[in-house]
């Protein structure tokens, strides 16, 4: 089944061109209306160097009146030649029939009954044209038509193609395929939604994350901000660099400069209860601080990185590079990158 766009937005033809198998667009003077296009022949010959094929009204009230409005559209400076779309009518069909022994291709559209169909591939229509979600409006089994004219071709050896339109939601592109049209035209909004599916979505989901657990280094994520103390330093000296670094947590170094421990405001939090306004001028070495920390070296990937967050039950790791402290993850970065459930934050 050959996939079509039916639009005269430029912007979604130019989009829906880059999938690089769309076969043609279909137009219609409703459409260009909508989009407030007045130079409607301008329109023609821009469409007419965008897609494989364009399909393009030709209308008048009488065979005569059909036929010379084709003629003055073939007139056009175009980049090929259009198929032309006519509606059922007696007259369409004369004009249908006019057209084709000219070697010229025509769709007859607005059919709503087989018999409909049976005229305009006696004519010599390259294509059919019933319109799906017009008859289910009224109530019609619009697929069973579809299926009936497929099958009326296929018994007598048409060579005329069944085209599917007034497509409305993704179904209908899947009730196409089965009812064996040759053609289907969608809208954009239509077509950009076939490969959605939610469980694709939680699969390729579930794949990405997999890939930065396995592949993204922790070097990769940690902040730029690196806060360190010596338990020299004092309390407020502490909750200063927490606050410019915006991390909550302070990495304190010995005299080498390797990890000796951690303060948190976690621990601030704490201390103050316990002892008071008073502890803001001591230092970190006589408040007291954790000093088996958790640490994870640079080099390591995120996947052991959500492992020791969820062992430990902290909110940072230290990370580190010969021992020497290089930066802080913190877990809710961890957590913006769905690598961790909310409940973290």
């Amino acid at each position: 089944m050959d996939l079509y766009l039916d639009s005269v937005d430029f912007k979604e033809i130019e989009a829906a061109v880059d999938f690089g198998f769309v076969k043609g667009l279909t137009t219609t003077p409703t459409f260009m209306h909508r989009h407030g296009i007045t130079d409607i022949d301008g329109a023609i010959v821009r469409l007419s160097g965008m897609v494989p094929e364009l399909q393009v009204e030709a209308l008048g009230d009488t065979p005569d009146a059909i036929v010379a409005e084709a003629e003055r559209i073939l007139a056009l400076p175009l980049e090929l030649e259009p198929v032309f779309k006519l509606p059922i009518s007696n007259a369409g069909v004369k004009a249908c029939k006019r057209l084709t022994d000219r070697g010229l291709r025509v769709n007859v559209h607005l059919i709503y009954t087989l018999n409909q169909a049976y005229m305009a591939v006696e004519s010599g229509a390259a294509f059919v044209c019933p319109l799906a979600g017009r008859l289910q409006d009224q109530g019609h089994d619009a697929i069973r038509l579809y299926e009936q004219c497929v099958e009326t071709i296929e018994r007598h050896g048409y060579d005329t193609k069944v085209m599917f339109s007034s497509v409305r939601h993704p179904e209908h592109v899947r009730q196409a395929l089965l009812s064996g049209v040759h053609v289907c035209t969608v809208p954009y909004n239509v077509m950009i939604r076939l490969c959605d599916n939610s469980l694709t979505a939680v699969g390729a989901a579930q794949f990405e994350e997999h890939t930065q657990l396995m592949t993204t280094r922790v070097e990769d994520l940690i902040r730029p901000d690196n806060p360190i103390c010596k338990s020299s330093e004092t309390l407020t000296t502490a909750m200063v660099k927490m606050t410019e670094s915006r991390l909550g947590v302070v990495t304190l170094v010995d005299e080498h400069g390797a990890v000796a421990g951690v303060f948190t405001d976690g621990d601030l939090r704490r201390k103050l209860q316990s002892d008071g306004r008073e502890i803001l001028d001591r230092t970190l070495a006589q408040i007291g601080y954790s000093k088996n920390p958790v640490t994870l070296g640079r080099e390591s990937v995120l996947d052991e990185a959500v492992k020791l967050f969820k062992e430990f039950e902290v909110d940072s790791i230290v990370v580190v590079d010969d021992d020497r402290p290089c930066g802080v993850l913190d877990i809710q970065d961890l957590v913006k990158l769905g690598l961790l459930g909310q409940e973290h934050l």
